[in-house]
Parts: structure tokens; sequence; C-alpha cells
């Protein structure tokens, strides 16, 4: 029975949730990094929030671990290249808290926009400060967003609904989508130089980092206010810093910083600053959500395989998972056979897809064949890491879909270049589920490969079959089943022997010295 340890406070609804789903759980909060490097051994799934950092040493010591959940969209306590060459596969919740980490974006433009922090501190006071409080209507104000998916779409429609005009910078936003929810689609300069309301709402990357610098605030609108609820680190502070000093930004409202939790800030008792300790997700509703996302999709994974929200996986669905699942298998087995039987260095790989899996998603398919590829030459691959590791090896990945041709109304055929030559390996999936082996190197055959299998190339010609099967006799090495094919009468043939048992060494040379043998070699699947 899989094993899941919540390891951050959350929510007792998903505790219940993975044992409703037949999974162990224990909870186990606060431990620091020794105390947790000491148990993740034992279990198969990890469920955090922002406080447990999945850091190498940790992901290191995960000898079971198979799934981290995050409940929230942000995955920077999680070392996702660690995770990934590890296999772990790594989810977050990108749904559960979008409309309350917009709602408080909105609620910090507001605050921004009427000076409320420091109005209510000032009433508070006993100060009846009504003409030092000037503020601006957001009515007619032109509202920019940078990143406009989840969170950032529904920024906009409240944007809209509050009669700005919205404009959004996001290279993955499409024009049609851009028109459904009411943005004008605009470069990043562009946005600068018109923006009354900048807000952020996009994952820190390689190419989000430091988007806001001080060349950026150059650009803008000279009093334009500035919003971000999203991830520190998408803004240089010192060159915000001197953008309010000098007047060119007129305010900010920050739920994040660079350096979290923030006990000290450059913008703290900045008064054109409103600060608050990252409550983007911070509603009772939005935890609960998270909570129950990130059990239910764990619980998924680790019972029945499927795939929701994955950062470095395709997504394979629930409803997907029980037809995938043979293709999957199918895909494994073509590429461990492929891996096995090539031994000059692989170039490029392409992977066709026939018939009726064409239409499936095929993602998981194909990093499945390249696991299989790969691992024998790194035991620990799996569909997660094998795309990593193929792209740092600089193998060439290609993908193909085409309608069925011949007798088989579906099939999958891996291609593999060398240095040295091209060849091919297909196989297809029967009604009863089990992959099948039906072409290796252009020859027609069909076979159902065993755990150990002999692969045997060797010309066709009479009397090999009976000196194979004499010779495994005599030897005491049972036939499970035996499969060939022919090039043609007298030419190249292909043997797939199924035995009940591994060889030795010394049967393998005695296989390979017979007459009408090219070459005999042990298969493992």
């Amino acid at each position: 029975m899989p094993k899941v340890l919540i390891a951050d406070k959350m929510s007792p609804a998903a505790e219940q949730i993975f044992r409703d789903r037949g999974l162990e759980v224990d909870v186990i909060t606060g431990l620091d990094r020794d105390e947790l490097i000491k148990i993740i051994g034992n279990y198969d799934g990890l469920a955090v929030r922002s406080s447990t950092k999945a850091t190498p040493p940790v992901i290191e010591a995960a000898s079971k671990l198979k799934v981290i959940g995050r409940a929230g969209i942000g995955v920077d306590n999680i070392d996702l290249p660690a995770a990934t060459q590890k296999g772990i596969v790594v989810m977050n919740t990108p749904f559960g808290n979008s409309i309350t980490t917009a709602e408080h974006a909105i609620a910090m433009m507001f605050a921004l926009a009427r000076e409320i922090p420091v109005a209510n501190a000032s009433t508070h006071d006993g100060k009846w400060e009504k003409n030092r409080f000037m503020g601006v209507e957001l009515t007619n104000k032109v509202l920019g967003i940078i990143g406009c998916g989840n969170i950032g779409s529904i920024v906009a429609s409240r944007g809209v609904g509050l009669s700005m005009r919205v404009i959004a910078f996001d290279p993955f936003l499409t024009p049609e989508r851009a028109i459904e929810i009411g943005v004008e689609k605009v470069d990043l300069d562009e946005l600068l130089k018109r923006a009354d309301f900048i807000t952020l709402h996009t994952p820190l990357t390689d190419n989000t980092r430091n988007i806001l610098d001080a060349a950026a605030f150059a650009k803008t609108k000279k009093g334009v206010r500035v919003i971000n609820c999203a991830r520190g680190g998408l803004i240089v502070e010192a060159d915000l810093k001197a953008a309010l000093d000098s007047g060119q930004v007129a305010g900010a409202a920050l739920d994040v910083f660079e350096v979290e939790p923030a006990k000290e800030s450059v913008f703290f008792g900045m008064e054109n600053v409103v600060c608050t300790p990252h409550l983007g997700a911070a509603t009772e509703e939005a935890q609960e959500n998270v909570a129950l996302q990130v059990a239910e999709q764990m619980s998924d994974f680790l019972m029945s395989g499927a795939v929701n929200n994955a950062i470095n996986m395709p997504s394979i669905s629930a409803q997907d998972a029980p037809r995938l699942r043979p293709f999957v298998a199918l895909a494994e087995q073509l590429g461990l056979f492929a891996g096995q039987i090539t031994e000059s260095r692989i170039q490029a790989v392409t992977i066709e897809y026939a018939g009726e899996v064409s239409d499936l998603n095929c993602a998981p398919l194909t990093a499945a064949a390249i696991a299989g590829l790969l691992r024998p030459l790194m035991s620990d691959v799996n569909m997660v890491s094998a795309p990593s590791l193929a792209k740092q090896r600089g193998l060439q990945i290609s993908e193909m879909k085409q309608e069925a041709a011949g007798a088989y109304d579906s099939y999958i055929r891996l291609v593999i270049k060398t240095e040295r030559q091209e060849r091919s390996i297909a196989g297809t999936v029967f009604s009863d589920g089990k992959p099948r082996i039906i072409q290796v190197k252009g020859i027609n055959m069909e076979a159902e490969l065993s755990p150990v299998t002999l692969y045997v190339t060797n010309t066709d010609k009479p009397g090999f079959i009976g000196a194979l099967g004499t010779l495994l006799g005599k030897h005491n090495i049972n036939i499970a089943s035996f499969n060939l094919g022919r090039e043609k009468p007298t030419g190249d043939a292909i043997s797939l022997v199924s035995i009940d048992e591994d060889i030795s060494e010394d049967v393998l040379a005695e296989l390979n010295a017979l007459p009408q043998v090219v070459q005999v070699k042990t298969l493992y699947f």
C-alpha cells in the first residue's frame, strides 16, 4: 500500500482523502532538513506547502518517492531538476487558490489607489487628515497585466468589471484568448509605456526574473503604480526603491519579496508602499481547495497512474490512464528492446504512432519509449527523468502520427538512428491488453516478450531450429515460446525465444557458435 507524508500544515480533509483512497498517511510537520532526510525513504508521496524544502539531499534520500505534491502554485521550495533526475513527479495545484490570489491583487490595487493603509493608521492615531490623502480612481485607467494565465485572466476580468482598460503582455496568450477575456495583447514595452497600474502574474523563470528593473521603470508612465502578488524576484527591489524615491513610480503594493520571510526591507516605513506577508492564497476557501486538490492528484497518481498538473511530466487523465496503460507498456518494451540490441551510440529516435493510438495523448508514450531505450545504460531512468536525460545526451527525439497501414488497427514503431545504421522495431496491443512485437528490422513476426528472451539473428537454412532446441535442451533450459520471421527464403531471419530462466555466458557462447547463427543476445524485460 503506498504511503504518503504530509509535511506541512494543511486541511485535515487532505489526510482523509488519502485514507479514503486506500493510502497510508502520516502527518508530521515542522521537520528540519536532517529529520526529513531520516524518514523520507519510507514514503511514496510527499505533500507540502511552502515551508518544507525538497532540496537535493532530501530527494537523494527519498529512495521510494514517486511524487511530490505542492498545495499551491509555486514550486520554488522543490528542487525540480533533482526531482526530475530522480524520476519523481512534481505536481502543483494551479487552480485551487487562483480566485483568492487574484482578489488579493485587486484589493492591493484599491489600497494603493486610495492610500488606505496609511489613512487607516492615521485615523487610528486620532488624526483627521481628510485633506492629506488624495487618491486616484480606477475607472478608465489602463491596467497592465504581465502574465495572463489562470490568475492573470481572473484579474483581467475584474479589471474589465471596474471599467478599466486592460492590456496584457504574455508570450503564450493567443489573440483569440485575448478577445475572449476582453484584453488587448501588447508587447512588454507597449505595456510599460501605457499602463497606469502594472500587476504581475507570471511564474519566476529565467525569462521573467528581474522583468521589472531600472530599464523597465524608465520606460513607464511617470506616476505608475506597481502590484506584485506573484513571486519575489520578478522585480529588482533596489531599482523599484529608486523609482519610488524619484517619483517615477507613485506607489507599490507588494505581497512577495526577494527574501522571505521578509523581516526587514528597504520598503518598510515607506508611506507609498503597501506590504503584506505573502497572503495571496491566505483564505479559508483557498487553503481547503489546494489541500483537497493535492490529495486527490497524488492519490490518483499513486493508485491509478493518472497525472494531473505535473510540472515535469505530461498529464494523463484518470479517464485516459486505463487506455494508455497497455500502450505505455508497449512503448517501454519497444524502447527496452531497441536499447539492448543497439551497440553503437544512438543519435536520433523517431517514434511513429499509427491508427487508433495516434488519437491518444502520445507524450507519455514517448517518455516511456525513451525510458526503455535508456534503461540498459542507466538502470534508474523512468518516464519522468527520461526526456531530461535524453536531452542532456544530445539525443534527437521526434514523433510522427499517421493512419494505420497493413494488418493492425494500431501500432507503434521506433526508428533508431545510430552512428553506423538505422533500424526499426514495431509493436501493437492485442485485445487481451498485452503488447506484441510485430516487426524487427523490417522483418515481420509476432511475439509476446517474456522476462528473459533470446534474440537470435540467423540465416534461414534447414536445421537451425533443431540445433537451437537441442542445445538448449542439453543444458536443461526450457523454451516457453518460439517466434520467428524471415526477410525471404534462405535470407536473413530473426528468432525471439522465450526461456524460463537466465542462461550462462558459456551457453550463450555455444549458441553463438552454431553454424546458422549470426548473433545471440539475452534480452531482459
